[in-house]
């Protein structure tokens, strides 16, 4: 890994023969295809916080210029693209419905189910995770196991700029009906989102659990339960409300997964 990271480095700033240079080629699709069978990754946790692998990253965008147009056929659907589709689904012990659309080069761990939906290039999704009808999955979007991603949800992509982090989404997360996380947002281990959801790296985040409420950013902690809210902003014309997402209570560790879930939206009666 050390040598392909030296190598894509190194080509970075050679643009004008990213398409016509062999051993470049060759380097970019090995990165790729390491994404492809997950022996790499976009982002990484080490040390108790996510890395970003901007080398990563490069080569994934130095991939669309290496790469010819060509024609896909399934069936009697066609498709012209650089990026071909991924395939061998049962070899993967990987569930998809049709018509689910995964592109080479992200991960999909065994026990995924994909009902039809997308996954973009350099994507992770980790084992037993659902992603639900219309639900897409950006470009190197992190998702954790034990995920649901509900039906229309919107898990934006992220490339440039190299540092930004992508969407991260931790193990045991449950996110509702037609949220949408963008902007690098992080959602931490076991928090359940409810329906309609919009967080990006500017959308204000109101813990109101205590008697003051506690203002973030950017992040949702651990077992949080969350619900769409909006609040007043004074502008020329006038005062109006401007969406924010609030944490209104915490989900149980100690519980089953499956019933400390239920228990948080029917605790706060929050639709799916």
């Amino acid at each position: 890994m050390n040598r392909l990271k030296l190598e894509i480095d190194q080509a970075w700033n050679k643009k004008n023969i990213w398409s016509t240079d062999v051993n470049i080629k060759n380097v970019v699709i090995q990165v790729i295809n390491h994404l492809e069978n997950g022996s790499i990754r976009v982002s990484n946790y080490l040390n108790g916080k996510w890395i970003v692998n901007e080398w990563v990253k490069r080569a994934i965008i130095m991939y669309f210029s290496v790469q010819k147009m060509d024609t896909v056929e399934l069936g009697p659907l066609e498709f012209y693209d650089k990026i071909p589709i991924k395939n061998k689904f049962k070899e993967k012990e990987i569930r998809v419905v049709p018509h689910a659309i995964a592109r080479y080069g992200s991960y999909i761990s065994p026990g995924v189910i994909l009902m039809p939906s997308y996954v973009n290039i350099g994507a992770y999704i980790g084992k037993n995770t659902m992603i639900d009808t219309w639900a897409t999955v950006g470009s190197c979007a992190q998702i954790g196991s034990g995920v649901h991603v509900s039906g229309g949800v919107g898990i934006g992509g992220v490339l440039e700029p190299l540092q930004a982090h992508p969407v991260i989404v931790e193990d045991d997360v449950f996110i509702g009906s037609r949220c949408i996380l963008v902007e690098g947002v992080l959602i931490k281990k076991g928090a359940v989102l409810g329906a309609n959801v919009v967080i990006t790296a500017s959308t204000k985040i109101f813990d109101v659990t205590n008697e003051k409420p506690i203002e973030i950013k950017g992040i949702i902690p651990k077992y949080s339960v969350v619900i769409p809210g909006s609040y007043p902003k004074k502008f020329p014309s006038g005062v109006y409300h401007v969406p924010c997402a609030m944490i209104i209570g915490k989900r149980k560790e100690s519980t089953d997964k499956k019933i400390s879930l239920n228990n948080a939206l029917r605790t706060h009666n929050l639709e799916i």
